[in-house]
């Protein structure tokens, strides 16, 4: 059982199995109220102000993983260690197993203006111990007494909050225990953010999507839907089916039509429902019959594919306050690969001045409506934009994303280093001083030769090569996800420049780098003794 220490005498203690759904959602929503408290109090630089992150990954990947890789993704959100710049900030940074400390120090050491050794000691990293691949939060649900020892480390409740990657009713029940307001959506709210829920939003909001059919669950209505979207345009080629929790296109896959078209109407659903059992599936990882399972328990869409003369997959990333303010924080060029080019891989920013404004407009009302429901932290939005032959663009909303993505670490990481904001007017994000800066990333720098570089061998590059961040020019490499070099080949990073140019050379020059670091260490370990 969870202990629950109600806010209101930290003594009294209730469990959460004496609550039904009903009481937990009304607590919470009591809890969350004070959220509009806790940030009033971020902004007087309080001794007693602190945050408690638990990086769980709750999400529906469509694919199998792996605890050392959950582990990973945990740890991307180490950037969260740069607001210790903030010198009274107290950190409880919570994980499935422990941290290299190399790499605390390796975050640390980027802090601007800071004593990484004062920044340590407001820091308190705990780990779980427990290496499954379950989701973070489930594993401490299952701790009561982790949960208590979190709890103890929290100076005053009524400064701290919770940070998540994503939040479910386990991080609402986490809340719940710890007493502190999380500063993400209500879970209650998680439908909006499914590919059913926010196509919906999106034609109540009034703002561009593409044609298709939502709430599917076998391979029939899969069919019946592509049906009835040849029937109301008979030029579509192609059409994607998506899982309604898929995340970054991993629970996409793609429907060929050419020819549908032309076999006579009492023929054709059936030709259409060879190609739906003929799809691509985006994750490689996935067969069909198991995504058609996912479908008939999860439900899912389908909607034309897009094409034009040149096509894009750009985001915008927005945040609600606690008042219910929305603000425009950011847009991204996304990085797309895989099967069909819909698997996300990385992210230049900002995006393109060509469309970046074209495209903040409908997330705004997007935002605005999200505000009205309740919604509350970061969220995105992510589009399709199209350029015809006469050079004109044409934005598509295709995903709403209630939490933060991939897009999220790279941007602040490059906001808590240089202290800098997104101008949404000019479309260019800009430090204090007036400077420009751009940024590329990646969470995939992958490559099976990368298992032979250790953690301290890819320091050691960096050390060797420059492949630092300089604060004095804030120009250069941040990487992130560093547990998961060895045993997966993968690593990901944060190219920072003054122009998308540099950013772009220094992505390439420290990708081309460490692999020729990891083919010669490689080459070096065959050798006989």
């Amino acid at each position: 059982m969870t202990a629950l220490e109600t806010t209101e005498s930290p003594s009294a203690v209730v469990t959460l199995s004496d609550l039904d759904e009903g009481a937990r959602n009304l607590r919470f929503q009591r809890l969350q109220d004070r959220m509009s408290a806790v940030w009033d109090s971020m902004k007087r630089d309080r001794d007693d102000e602190s945050v408690v992150v638990i990086p769980s990954v709750s999400l529906n990947r469509s694919a199998p993983g792996t605890g050392s890789m959950m582990q990973a993704m945990e740890e991307r959100s180490l950037f969260l260690l740069l607001l210790l710049r903030q010198p009274r900030l107290r950190m409880i940074y919570v994980t499935s197993m422990p941290i290299d400390p190399r790499v605390i120090e390796y975050y640390l050491a980027l802090l601007p203006g800071v004593i990484p050794s004062h920044a340590l000691a407001r820091l308190t990293t705990l780990s779980v111990g427990d290496s499954s691949d379950r989701p973070l939060s489930e594993k401490l649900l299952e701790r009561p007494r982790m949960l208590s020892k979190i709890a103890r480390l929290i100076p005053d409740r009524a400064c701290s909050h919770l940070i998540y990657y994503n939040t479910t009713a386990r991080e609402r029940d986490i809340a719940l225990s710890l007493g502190i307001p999380m500063y993400g959506a209500d879970p209650r709210l998680a439908d909006l953010g499914t590919k059913t829920g926010c196509r919906r939003l999106f034609g109540e909001v009034g703002v561009r999507f593409p044609l298709g059919v939502e709430d599917l669950h076998t391979v029939d209505d899969v069919a019946d839907a592509i049906d009835g979207i040849l029937t109301a345009r008979p030029t579509v080629g192609q059409v994607i089916v998506k899982l309604n929790d898929g995340v970054s296109g991993a629970g996409n896959a793609v429907v060929d039509l050419d020819g549908v078209t032309a076999v006579p109407q009492p023929a054709r659903r059936a030709a259409i429902r060879d190609r739906v059992q003929q799809m691509q599936l985006e994750s490689p990882d996935l067969s069909f019959d198991a995504y058609v399972a996912k479908l008939e328990s999860d439900g899912g869409i389908v909607e034309e594919r897009i094409v034009g003369e040149e096509l894009v997959s750009p985001s915008v990333q927005l945040r609600i306050r606690p008042d219910g303010v929305v603000e425009l924080l950011s847009t991204h060029d996304q990085l797309l690969g895989g099967a069909s080019g819909q698997r996300y891989l990385g992210c230049t920013f900002p995006a393109d001045q060509a469309y970046s404004r074209l495209i903040s407009g409908p997330a705004m009302a997007i935002g605005e409506r999200l505000s009205t429901e309740g919604v509350l932290g970061r969220f995105a939005v992510d589009f399709v934009v199209v350029r015809d032959a006469a050079g004109e663009w044409t934005e598509y909303a295709i995903e709403l994303n209630l939490r933060k993505g991939g897009t999220t670490h790279p941007f602040l990481t490059l906001q808590f280093l240089t202290d800098g904001r997104y101008d949404g007017r000019s479309g260019l994000f800009l430090t204090p001083e007036g400077a420009v800066k751009h940024l590329a990333a990646t969470d995939h720098l992958e490559a099976d030769e990368l298992r032979a570089i250790s953690i301290g061998d890819l320091f050691d590059v960096v050390a060797r090569h420059g492949l630092h961040f300089d604060q004095s020019r804030q120009v250069g490499i941040v990487f992130h996800m560093i547990s998961s070099i060895t045993e997966h080949g993968r690593v990901g990073m944060t190219a920072v420049g003054d122009t998308p140019e540099q950013a772009v050379r220094l992505y390439d020059r420290a990708r081309e780098l460490l692999l020729a670091e990891a083919r010669a260490a490689g080459q070096e370990r065959a050798l006989p003794d």
